[in-house]
């Protein structure tokens, strides 16, 4: 199957899901639902873009197929940042996140802490990337840590709270948030696609893209920055998607089978898209809302994950 073929499937497939979501049980309160639908569809569409160009970029990167950018501790540094507004200024702080100056406050400490640490730990470690990535680990698990004792001494009623922003939801999205995060969104992936043909090298391995011409520090931190930068940003916008990146990538992979990163990173989106898409339909009009898309992100993302590592012990690649 040719590459213009499998954008044209995926296309029609992402159209046509789309009509059926934006169509599907309105009882002629056309308006109404397209207002509703419409802002959780651009909803969909930024953070399967943002989750395509991370991941996609992060394994190139890290030379593994199987890693995400939530290894570096994004969620948790996520968690920790909303367990603490609420432990140390209480539950009336949610209503100041939903404002765009707190959301604004909220994307810039989790781009600031995260860069910081990117730029610090790739400047003390130089090239060894992997101690990077454990120092990543660490850290992540320092603030699940570090949450979780704050939220069992929280009070009931604010912990009950918290756990409401704990967990993706594309339905309580404000229209500003949505704009303000297309407009940091589509920057930061004009970066990563401008870096695509130098990522595309770097597939070769660290030592060839080196030999090649390609500065390897250089493509390292501007390429983490960004990455860092698109998960906080969507992080912030909905909550935690921990497993939608590694879910999409891998069926990019495989239904791409090419190694040139503008290509995968439309196919990419494109999957990412329809996935939230078919998610949320099954979960508003098959399970009454008994489930949420997270559950059923993370459910699926966890059995793919191993499955594909049982595929690769196998010896299967």
């Amino acid at each position: 199957m040719t590459h213009k073929l499998t954008y044209v499937i995926l296309l029609l497939a992402l159209l046509a899901s789309c009509a059926l979501f934006m169509s599907y049980h309105t009882y002629g309160n056309w308006a109404f639902a397209f207002a509703l639908r419409g802002k959780k569809m651009l909803a969909f569409g930024l953070v399967g873009i943002a989750c395509s160009f991370s991941t996609l970029s992060f394994q190139t990167l890290t030379q593994n197929k199987l890693l995400t950018p939530h290894i570096l501790g994004m969620d948790s540094l996520y968690v920790f940042m909303q367990t603490l507004a609420i432990f140390g200024l209480g539950s009336q702080t949610l209503s100041t996140t939903t404002t765009i100056s707190g959301f604004l406050i909220s994307i810039g400490m989790m781009m600031s802490v995260s860069t910081c640490l990117t730029f610090a730990l790739l400047k003390k470690f130089k090239s060894n990337l992997f101690l990077f990535l454990m120092i990543g680990m660490i850290l992540g698990t320092f603030f699940d840590q570090v949450s979780r004792f704050l939220q069992i001494i929280l009070d009931p009623n604010e912990y009950d709270k918290l756990q409401g922003k704990l967990f993706a939801s594309f339905s309580n999205v404000k229209v500003d948030h949505l704009l303000l995060a297309a407009v940091l969104i589509a920057g930061l992936c004009i970066i990563l696609w401008q870096l695509a043909p130098q990522l595309d090298v770097l597939h070769l391995g660290h030592d060839q893209a080196i030999n090649l011409g390609i500065d390897l520090r250089q493509l390292q931190l501007l390429t983490l920055v960004a990455i860092t930068a698109l998960v906080g940003i969507s992080t912030a916008l909905v909550g935690p998607t921990s497993f939608l990146g590694f879910i999409v990538a891998t069926i990019a992979y495989q239904v791409m089978t090419t190694y040139r990163h503008r290509q995968l990173f439309v196919a990419a989106s494109l999957i990412a898209m329809l996935f939230l898409i078919l998610g949320d339909f099954l979960v508003t009009h098959l399970f009454t809302f008994n489930t949420t898309l997270n559950v059923i992100i993370e459910f699926t993302g966890g059995c793919y994950f191993i499955g594909r590592l049982l595929y690769e012990r196998n010896g299967h690649r």
